[in-house]
């Protein structure tokens, strides 16, 4: 019998029989191992534990403790959850697609006659535990594409058809578990017995393949975990989101609102989120001076010519508004790098004056589709603390490094870990090979000197550059991306931008686009959610409320609300005729820092109590001291 060699992660090599399967090599090794693996990867392809090795090749064994275990884990979980929809609902229903994503996975339903809701949750989880319960072997077939169109046509599966129809290849792979067959290049878990703790969160509309143009379908979400106690812990988390969810403290905390009246996708920010937003944009204004940037502006609407210049019409313009005026069309902007290159264009530069750093608080509208708006994180008018390096490429590292730093800094601040990732060349995109290598390199070759861990992102990059991605891990250990910084030698070239070197001659500049918190939109919106609303001194709308306890103190409590706001101190004032432990609970549901608390002894010693939102009372301070104490406490931000 011929026999191929195995080489396993630790080096060792196995000699097993040509045609044996990754479950063969993991039962040579133990029993235990055997049933503990759900998947295997040979060479660099993923694959199931049954599929046959035909040649020498590199195994590595899949179990359910790695990400690419629970993402097979939570993949065979949607199909189960599709079976079990199936199974319930009949021909009311019909499938389309169901990833794993993070933290779980989706499946999408073409369901005319019934409205899923979450009265429906416990049916389905029900009929899944009895699906999963039952065992039944999962497995793959391949199939001819016709076989398989005239396969999901007869069980009238619609989508199913036309997803094969769009694929230009011979053959596609099955997967089926008893009765229920899906389309999908897997792999998958040997069987449905291995599925043992999921539950379905929501559910949501979402069009056929992201198109308004399609049918609407209906979208169950769900999460599953190799055991209870992990779910559990998971939907405790997810409960401590709802509670954190910024739409909900928005309301609360009266920061923003939206309105149909104005339009989807569009702030409307109150008083309180006016002032949270403006804190925040201050220290962004004087973060950005203390490292060398010039502070500019650019108009709201720029010609479309610019924008073909750009390429941003050719790969863009289905993310833009346009407009005309005088019979010229205009793009309104969805980025500020153009009005950036244009103050650079604007006189004759010289190596001595680079780097230049043009810094922009620029409000930018883009063409969201109304399915992803979400909140703050997803809207269609945003404010971005955008900046623009035009610098020599020999400054380039620097200028990355310099950009690191800041993140670094700022994101200390306001206590976020965060995570790297380099997003390489996408298939839309302008510029040469040669200029996306020297971008790419220069973003690695920075990254590498810094010692911080990163991981590639193939394909994800912005149309004219790689970039790095910086994603924030809030309180609830989950994933924002808010900072980027994108390396560019080809929108320089586009717009013929040059400085005179050393040597007398034209040289190009090379352009770093960055963003340090991002959208403050977004970012507000992370910053609600990571804090729970309760936002430290130096950015709370409202720093204190003055509260007297009888209309006895009001003169005085008058008196020190005057002095304290007069001082700077964002503070309002509650003298309505309530009792004081209410007054107190109101201040506390709108995570008012502190509560200064007047009676008679405070009004007789000149003094305040305060008390902090948590309940901790502070010892009897004068006006000025708390003034002081306020100071203190923000200094270490400004």
């Amino acid at each position: 019998m011929e026999s191929i060699r195995i080489e396993l992660p630790d080096g060792s090599v196995k000699e097993m029989a040509k045609g044996s399967t990754p479950l063969d090599v993991a039962r040579s090794i133990g029993e235990r191992l055997a049933k503990d693996s759900v998947a295997a990867r040979v060479d660099d392809t993923l694959v199931d534990v049954s599929t046959p090795i035909e040649s020498d090749a590199k195994l590595a064994l899949i179990t359910l403790k790695s990400a690419d275990g629970l993402e097979v884990y939570r993949h065979s979980t949607a199909h189960l959850m599709a079976h079990a929809v199936k199974e319930l609902f009949g021909d009311k229903v019909q499938v389309t697609i169901g990833p794993a994503i993070d933290n779980g996975f989706y499946y999408d339903f073409y369901s005319p006659k019934h409205t899923f809701s979450p009265e429906d949750f416990a049916a389905i989880e029900g009929k899944m535990a009895t699906l999963a319960a039952s065992d039944m072997p999962i497995t793959r077939e391949v199939v001819t594409r016709d076989e398989a169109i005239q396969l999901f046509r007869e069980m009238g599966e619609a989508y199913k058809v036309e997803l094969i129809e769009d694929l230009d290849v011979s053959t596609v792979s099955l997967y089926r578990q008893g009765p229920f067959v899906d389309l999908c290049r897997g792999p998958h878990l040997p069987s449905t017995g291995y599925i043992k703790a999921f539950k379905l969160t929501s559910v949501a509309g979402a069009y056929w393949r992201g198109s308004e143009k399609n049918a609407m379908l209906q979208r169950l979400y769900a999460t599953a975990f190799p055991d209870k106690k992990e779910l559990n812990k998971y939907l405790e988390r997810l409960e401590e989101a709802r509670k954190r969810d910024h739409r909900k403290l928005g309301r609360e905390l009266d920061l923003f609102s939206f309105s149909d009246e104005a339009g989807a996708g569009l702030v409307i920010w109150h008083p309180r989120g006016a002032m949270l937003r403006t804190l925040i944009e201050d220290f962004e204004r004087r973060e950005h001076l203390k490292r060398g940037y010039d502070i500019v502006m650019g108009p709201q609407i720029l010609r479309t010519e610019l924008w073909k210049t750009s390429g941003h019409y050719e790969n863009y313009r289905e993310n833009m508004y346009f407009t005309e005026i005088d019979e010229q069309s205009y793009g309104v902007k969805p980025m500020n790098c153009l009005a950036h290159m244009l103050i650079y264009k604007s006189q004759m530069r010289s190596y001595r004056d680079l780097p230049l750093r043009y810094f922009e608080l620029g409000t930018v509208h883009r063409h969201e589709k109304s399915g992803v708006l979400h909140g703050l994180l997803r809207v269609r008018g945003f404010t971005q603390d955008d900046a623009h390096i035009l610098c020599m490429p020999e400054q380039l590292d620097g200028e990355i490094k310099g950009v690191l730093g800041f993140v670094r800094d700022v994101m200390a601040i306001f206590g976020f870990e965060y995570e790297l990732e380099i997003s390489t060349r996408p298939e839309k995109s302008i510029g040469s090979d040669v200029d996306w290598e020297r971008a790419t390199k220069a973003l690695i070759s920075a990254l590498d000197d810094t010692g911080l861990p990163y991981e590639i992102n193939e394909g994800d990059g912005a149309f004219y550059g790689p970039k790095i991605d910086i994603k924030l891990k809030d309180a609830l250990d989950r994933k924002w991306q808010c900072a980027t910084i994108q390396c560019d030698f080809t929108l320089p070239e586009r717009f013929d931008l040059t400085y005179v070197g050393a040597d007398g001659e034209k040289h190009r500049p090379v352009m770093v686009h960055r963003v340090i918190l991002g959208a403050i939109e977004r970012f507000i919106g992370v910053l609600i959610e990571h804090y729970a609303g309760n936002f430290p001194l130096w950015i709370s709308p409202v720093q204190a409320v003055v509260v007297n306890v009888t209309d006895n103190q009001q003169a005085y409590a008058e008196q020190v609300f005057t002095q304290l706001r007069a001082a700077g101190v964002r503070v309002q004032k509650d003298f309505r005729n309530e009792k004081l432990g209410f007054k107190i609970r109101e201040a506390q549901m709108a995570k008012t820092p502190y509560m200064l608390v007047i009676g008679d002894r405070e009004m007789e010693e000149g003094t305040v109590a305060p008390r902090h939102r948590s309940g901790r009372n502070l010892d009897s301070m004068t006006p000025e001291a708390f003034v002081a104490f306020v100071a203190e406490e923000c200094s270490r931000y400004q």
